[in-house]
């Protein structure tokens, strides 16, 4: 039986987050899981069955005090680190001359942010360990634009996240850090939910004409924290929306 490793996932109460944290726990391992509201987490918490291997940490992670009371509790109960799953994030898409200087701050504190210091933590902790794996839930549309979804502040941090990935994952190579990242698509979470015509014009936005699940993601973010040798790596969940224009 493998040993149980420990997780961090931001943004756990719902959505991609709630399915990746859902999937560690299925394994064994050990979740912290992070997201603003301690009622919605304990909900999604109840939804797992409150297993005793998981542990909640209500808080703004764009805020470096939550993210040090998550690694805290992590050291605490489990001893150690061994994943973090960026997951938090915000999604407004509008016309350029739409957005707002609130619009602004709330991409930059919690998409910015809210993976820069646990990023910094982990990276910390994993390099003095000699092992670890960092996973940034970043955005297929950052990697290639589209003119049916505005979205240039999304664009903006996501797109700084892709190549944040590579250039983290080549500061820590050396200390058998793996980071990656995974870009999603349109995935059928509670982001996505809208009414049926919206649906079929969602449908459009990839190539293969559908939207994918959560569980498209979570297989993703397995691969790549299962692997020993996959490092500075940005995978598009996408249905080929990254591919080009069509």
């Amino acid at each position: 039986m493998n040993t149980p490793r420990t997780v961090i996932v931001t943004g756990a109460s719902s959505g991609l987050g709630f399915a990746i944290a859902e999937a560690y726990l299925k394994r064994g391992d050990n979740v912290l899981g992070n997201g603003r509201s301690l009622a919605r987490l304990e909900q999604a918490a109840a939804r797992l069955g409150n297993p005793s291997n998981l542990r909640l940490v209500a808080g703004d992670i764009g805020q470096s005090q939550t993210t040090q009371r998550l690694f805290d509790e992590a050291l605490a109960s489990f001893g150690q680190v061994d994943i973090l799953i960026s997951n938090a994030g915000i999604f407004i898409p509008k016309p350029v001359g739409d957005y707002t200087e609130e619009d602004f701050d709330a991409i930059v504190s919690t998409n910015l942010k809210g993976f820069f210091y646990p990023a910094q933590a982990a990276a910390r902790h994993m390099a003095a360990r000699g092992t670890g794996h960092i996973v940034a839930i970043t955005a297929s549309i950052a990697l290639q634009a589209n003119t049916k979804v505005p979205a240039l502040l999304p664009v903006l941090v996501k797109g700084g996240l892709n190549q944040a990935v590579r250039a983290l994952a080549l500061e820590l190579a050396a200390s058998q850090v793996m980071v990656n990242g995974v870009a999603p698509g349109i995935i059928d979470t509670p982001l996505h939910q809208v009414d049926e015509q919206a649906r079929e014009g969602l449908k459009t936005l990839a190539p293969t004409g559908r939207i994918g699940s959560a569980q498209d993601v979570v297989e993703a973010v397995l691969y790549l924290t299962d692997s020993t040798f996959v490092t500075g790596t940005v995978l598009a969940v996408d249905g080929g929306s990254a591919s080009g224009v069509w």
